[in-house]
C-alpha cells in the first residue's frame, strides 16, 4: 500500500512538473487546463494520505485518472502522433462546438490550432467544413486546398472541392480535378457521376457516356450508372441505346418509376402502342402517382380507338395535375371526346420527384415524340381509320 503510494505520488508530481515546465517553455497557458485535472488528482490521494482514510474505489480510481493515466496517455499521443496537448485541447472543443451547432466558437479553436501550426491538416479540413455547412464558398475552397496541398492523397477533400467549384460556375476547374481523381480511383462512382453530371450539364453527352461506361467496368450491377446511361443517350437522340440502358436499370430495379417511364416514352417514338401501355401502366400499378402515364395512355386509347377508356384516364391526369385541362382540350387527338372531360376545381397538382437531368430527358422525349409527329394528323386519321374498323367488324356480326 506504502509503495504504491510512494510511485503514485512520484509518478504525479514528475507528470505535473514534466507538463508544467512545456507551458512555461512553450509559453502556451492550454497547459493549465491539464495542470488543473493533475492536481485534483493529486489533492485527492494527499486527502485520503493525510487524513488516513479509505477511499471508495471509484474516487480512487478517478484519482489515478486524473493524475498519472490520462497525463501518460497524452505524452505518448504527443510522442507518437506529433501532436501537442494545445493542439489536442483544441481539436476536442472545436469538436464540442461543431456538435453544439455553435460553428463561430468551434473556428475560434480551430484557428487557434492554425496559427501554432499552419500545415495542420485535420484543422484546415474542419474548417472546410465548417465553411461549406455555412455556405461560404469561397473560404470552403480555399480550405480545401490548403487541406489537399497537405496532402494530395486525401481524395474525399479532392471530391468535395470538386463539387463546391462545380456549384459556383467554376466548371472547368472542377473538370480537371474530377479527370485526374477518376484516374486513380476508377471504381469510384460517386467521383464518376459528380463528372459525369457536370458534362451533362454543359451538353456533353459523349464525354459523359465514356465516364459512365469507364466506371461500369467496376460497377457492373450499379442501377444508377444505366439508368444515367439511359439519360445520356436519350438527349444524344440515340433512343435505341437509351432504350438498352433503361430496360437494364428496369431489371436491376423493376420497381422504380423513372426508367418505366422513359422506356413508355420510348416505345410511343417507335409507334409500339403495346409496349408503351405495358410500361406506363407500371407506372399507374407503382405507389407513386403523377398525372404523365394516365396522360399517354389516354392517347393510346385514342389511337385505338377506345374513347370510353380515353376519357376515364383522361380524367384521372386531370385530378392529378388541374394544369393538364387547358392543354388537354386544345389537343387534336381529344377532339371527339372533349365534352367528356372535366376540369379540376381543386387545383391539385402531383409530381414525382426527379432530378434536373431527369426532368431534361422526360421533356426532351416529349418534345421528340410531337417533333417526329406521332401525335399528328397522320395519327388521327390512323385512330379513325381504326375505329371504322370497329363498327365496321360490329356491322358484320350484326348481319
Amino acid at each position: 500500500m506504502i509503495i504504491e503510494k510512494i510511485i503514485f505520488g512520484v509518478l504525479s508530481i514528475a507528470l505535473f512538473t514534466i507538463f508544467f515546465l512545456k507551458m512555461v517553455t512553450k509559453n502556451n497557458a492550454t497547459y493549465v487546463y491539464l495542470l488543473a485535472i493533475q492536481f485534483i488528482g493529486m489533492i485527492i490521494s494527499f486527502l485520503e494520505l493525510m487524513f488516513s482514510i479509505k477511499l471508495n474505489i471509484i474516487i480512487k480510481i478517478i484519482s489515478y485518472l486524473l493524475a498519472v493515466v490520462i497525463p501518460i496517455a497524452i505524452l505518448i499521443t504527443e510522442k507518437v502522433k506529433k501532436i501537442q496537448f494545445p493542439e489536442l485541447f483544441n481539436f476536442a472543443m472545436a469538436k464540442i462546438y461543431i456538435k453544439s451547432n455553435k460553428l463561430e466558437m468551434a473556428k475560434k479553436y480551430l484557428e487557434k490550432i492554425i496559427e501554432e501550426n499552419e500545415e495542420s491538416y485535420l484543422a484546415h479540413k474542419m474548417l472546410a467544413k465548417i465553411y461549406e455547412q455555412e455556405e461560404n464558398y469561397e473560404w470552403a475552397i480555399a480550405e480545401y486546398t490548403k487541406v489537399i496541398s497537405i496532402n494530395p492523397r486525401d481524395y474525399e477533400s479532392s471530391y468535395l472541392l470538386s463539387k463546391i467549384l462545380s456549384k459556383n460556375g467554376r466548371k472547368e476547374e472542377a473538370i480537371e480535378r474530377l479527370t485526374d481523381l477518376v484516374k486513380i480511383t476508377p471504381e469510384d462512382y460517386k467521383v464518376a457521376d459528380l463528372l459525369a453530371n457536370i458534362y451533362m450539364d454543359e451538353k456533353k453527352y459523349k464525354e459523359a457516356i465514356n465516364v459512365y461506361m469507364n466506371v461500369l467496368k467496376y460497377n457492373a450491377t450499379n442501377y444508377d450508372i444505366y439508368y444515367n446511361l439511359g439519360i445520356a443517350y436519350t438527349m444524344l437522340n440515340d433512343f435505341q441505346r437509351a432504350k438498352e440502358f433503361y430496360e437494364k436499370a428496369a431489371e436491376l430495379n423493376s420497381l422504380l418509376y423513372n426508367p418505366n417511364f422513359s422506356l413508355g416514352q420510348i416505345a410511343l417514338l417507335y409507334g409500339d402502342l403495346e409496349e408503351a401501355e405495358k410500361y406506363f401502366m407500371k407506372n399507374v400499378q407503382s405507389d407513386e402517382k403523377e398525372a404523365g402515364p394516365y396522360y399517354y395512355l389516354a392517347q393510346i386509347a385514342m389511337l385505338k380507338g377506345e374513347e370510353d377508356k380515353a376519357v376515364n384516364y383522361i380524367n384521372l391526369a386531370i385530378q392529378m395535375d388541374y394544369e393538364l385541362y387547358e392543354k388537354i382540350v386544345k389537343d387534336p387527338i381529344f377532339f371527339s371526346v372533349r365534352d367528356k372531360i372535366k376540369p379540376n376545381e381543386e387545383k391539385v397538382k402531383l409530381t414525382v420527384e426527379m432530378n434536373e437531368k431527369e426532368k431534361k430527358a422526360r421533356e426532351h422525349l416529349k418534345n421528340t415524340y410531337i417533333l417526329v409527329g406521332r401525335l399528328n394528323n397522320n395519327d388521327i386519321k390512323i385512330m379513325e381509320k381504326v375505329k371504322n374498323n370497329i363498327k365496321e367488324k360490329e356491322q358484320r356480326e350484326i348481319n
